[in-house]
Order: C-alpha cells, then structure tokens, then sequence
C-alpha cells in the first residue's frame, strides 16, 4: 500500500511522525496505520503522554540536562564535586555517564557540536554558559566527554582553546570509544574507564 492511496488524515500522520528522527517514510507508515486502528482510548493517552512531557520537562538552568524542577537533581545535589564540570553533547549524555557512577562533578550541556557544515556555530552552543560556570571560580578541571569524529574534535580543541586563560585544566575522555563514535555506543564500563583515563589537552 503505498502512500498515496491512503486516506489524507493518515498520511499527514504519517508525515508528521516521519519528521520524527530514525524515523523513515515506510516505519511512518507502518505507525500512523497502526495508531489509527489502535484503541481510542490508547491514542487519546499517547497523546495526552506527549503534552504532558512536553509542557513538564524543559533544560536545567544551570547544566542544561532534561528536568522537571529547576535546577535538575544532579546540580541540587550539595554532595557533587563544584571543581569538576564534565561537559557533554546531549541531556541523554548526562544519564549515560550518571549510570556509569564513576562521576561525581556536575555537568554541562552544550546542545551539540561545531559543525560548520551543518552550519553549527559556536554562538548556537551554551559555550557563554560554560565559561561562566568555569570564571565564577570554584571550577579547576573541565572533562570534555564528546564524540571522537572530526566534529567532536574541533569542538574539543576550540574550548580548549577558549578555556585556555581560565587557569584550569581542560581534559578529554580517553581509550574505550570506538573511533568515529558517540556516547550512546558506549556501555557503562567503557565509559567509566573513559572517564578515569582522562587526559590532558592543551588549547
């Protein structure tokens, strides 16, 4: 059954969920069909989840993670360390390395990474929010825990270099990632020794 013998509220469906990432037109499909001859009852309730995350959750104030009250639990929690702030890509990185446990700063969200070709700036990342936390003084180590492709790599070396005159220590996440990947491909194991392995890099 292809897409347009189907009837016009299911292919707009179809095309809104197909917006959705790892999404594809023929998963699209295969869903929209599926919630239109589903329990009434049920829609009404996956849609009511959907309002309800989307007006409850909303990025921390200060680390920028995911978070029903402000700040997040993590940046309440007196018993982290202030001197380290791990900085991370995404808010589902922030889980990831809480779960490893062998953290115990306080994190820092950048909302992605430099991409020129994507036609990602320093100005679209929370770098000014950054380097706030990192001059307000109680911060000597900044942990850059992002992706080891080319992407990850700029961004990594241009807060180091921006770092640079804050007189502390910038340092990246070491061995246990595959080249070329993310967090999300990394277990808690990896990550953890990720993490304890550290090492320096200079802006």
């Amino acid at each position: 059954m292809g897409m347009t013998s189907l009837p016009e509220p299911v292919e707009r469906l179809a095309a809104a969920l197909g917006r959705l990432p790892g999404l594809g037109p023929r998963s699209a499909e295969r869903l929209a069909l599926h919630l239109v001859q589903s329990d009434a009852s049920q829609v009404r309730s996956l849609a009511q989840c959907l309002l309800d995350a989307r007006d409850t959750i909303a990025p921390c104030s200060v680390c920028g993670a995911l978070t029903q009250s402000q700040p997040c639990a993590l940046c309440a929690d007196p018993g982290r360390d202030d001197t380290l702030i791990c900085v991370v890509e995404s808010a589902l990185d922030v889980l990831r390395i809480h779960k490893a446990g062998v953290f115990h700063g306080r994190f820092h969200v950048l909302g992605g990474r430099l991409s020129p070709v994507s036609g990602v700036g320093p100005e679209d990342l929370r770098l000014d929010e950054l380097e706030g936390r990192v001059r307000g003084g109680a911060v000597r180590e900044v942990i850059l825990a992002l992706a080891t492709d080319v992407e990850g790599d700029a961004t990594c070396h241009y807060l180091a270099r921006r770092l640079a005159g804050a007189g502390i220590k910038v340092s990246r996440i070491a061995h246990g990632l595959p080249a070329g990947s993310g967090l999300e491909f990394a277990d808690e194991l990896t990550l953890a020794h990720a993490i304890e392995g550290r090492r320096e890099i200079c802006g």
